[in-house]
């Protein structure tokens, strides 16, 4: 340990952030268990490093007690012992005494450069986690490394990330030296280091392209209000602008469709339909189904469900493959959405009507008879009466005789 070793502490801590007090307490600790593995000592040791030399200092560390209390004299001192070392020792103070071995600084040197590379490799650890940590759910640019069991690495420049098959878009192949776009999922922090997860499937990929892309996003006139995606698929976004003066979809869309176009190219061809959000559900929910025509939407806003109803011809649009544009446009609004055409509309409706009539007519009847029953027994009261007022005329007259 000399000044040399200082120097090139104060430079690590320039270079790589790294506190030199932390590398010193670091140093302090390993000591302890290179001079116990080395010298197999059960005493308590105490390690001091020379912050501006270097120097090293070994300790055994023990309790001051009474002169007849001590059981273990690698731990223990007793007070006179102590008092010769010095007369302000009382018991219950910790007393120092040296025992720095001769060949100790060949040992330390060693601990230090284990201890000193591994700290650096700590540390930078923690700065990439730190850095990436604070970056989830944004778009970083990297490229592909290698592959290997279905997952894709991804260079990242400091660091290497990785693409799950959960993340990764059906279909898409991943070649090595390509570039691609990626969402930062997640950042765990791992006996390794960070190990930054990321994705392209993520809903979260196509509103941060989105808003690369363009400046009205960016900006905050154009705000994205929801996203439902099947990646490697179709892809339905809703915004709406807070200037009247700024169209929304011509925003996202772009010059010649430019800017949609783009992310439609990062995507590999991925389908996207850009639909205007409003704060009237039967108009979002009709917009939703684009490219689908729309003849009217019934919302029941208690039940978050809706009866759309299309044109004939446009049923299997408005539904999509496999009920796809349907799912999508339920996910995107959070609406539940029943989607019938005009024909099957009034089926429906002229079935609803009979429903309702005959529950009706079973609600008159039941009145009805509800009414003659009340009828019957207002009868049998009024005969009771009678016959009562009747025996009291006959006692009356029996009394008079």
């Amino acid at each position: 340990m000399n000044v040399d070793f200082i120097n090139a502490l104060e430079e690590i801590e320039r270079e790589k952030g790294i506190s030199k007090d932390i590398i010193f307490d670091a140093l302090e600790s390993a000591l302890i268990s290179s001079y116990k593995k080395n010298f197999g000592s059960s005493q308590n040791v105490l390690v001091e490093m020379d912050r501006d030399t270097g120097e090293v200092d070994v300790f055994a560390t023990k309790d001051v007690v009474e002169d007849n209390e001590v059981e273990d004299e690698s731990l223990q001192i007793s007070l006179n012992a102590a008092k010769e070392i010095n007369a302000n020792y009382e018991v219950g103070d910790v007393v120092k005494i040296g025992i720095t071995p001769k060949d100790f600084g060949r040992i330390a040197a060693q601990t230090a450069k284990q201890v000193v590379i591994q700290r650096i490799k700590d540390a930078e650890r923690d700065v990439i986690f730190d850095d990436f940590i604070n970056r989830e759910n944004e778009i970083i640019t990297g490229q592909i490394q290698r592959i290997a069991k279905n997952n894709v690495y991804i260079d990242l420049g400091k660091t290497e990330g990785i693409l799950p098959p959960s993340e990764q878009i059906n279909g898409e192949e991943y070649s090595q030296g390509e570039r691609k776009k990626l969402l930062i999922l997640e950042v765990k922090k791992t006996t390794k280091g960070p190990q930054i997860v990321l994705s392209r499937a993520n809903t979260g990929l196509v509103k941060r392209l989105f808003e690369l892309e363009v400046p009205e996003i960016e900006e905050g006139i154009v705000e994205i209000y929801s996203v439902s995606r099947e990646a490697g698929s179709r892809t339905k976004i809703a915004v709406f602008s807070k200037n009247p003066d700024v169209d929304a979809l011509g925003s996202c869309v772009g010059f010649k469709g430019a800017r949609v176009k783009a992310i439609v190219d990062e995507l590999n061809g991925e389908k996207i339909d850009i639909i205007i959000w409003s704060k009237e559900p039967a108009e979002f929910i009709a917009n939703s189904l684009s490219p689908s025509k729309v003849v009217k939407v019934i919302p029941n806003e208690k039940e978050r469900s809706a009866i759309v109803v299309v044109p004939d011809y446009q049923l299997s649009l408005a539904i999509g493959k496999e009920g796809q544009n349907a799912r999508l446009a339920a996910k995107l609004t959070n609406w539940k959405i029943d989607i019938k055409s005009e024909t099957q509309y009034k089926e429906f409706a002229a079935k609803q009507t009979i429903e309702n009539e005959s529950k009706i007519a079973a609600e008159e009847l039941k009145v009805k008879s509800l009414e003659e029953h009340s009828d019957e027994i207002s009868n049998e009261h009024t005969d009771e009466s009678y016959d009562e007022s009747s025996d009291e005329v006959s006692i009356d007259s029996s009394d008079e005789k």
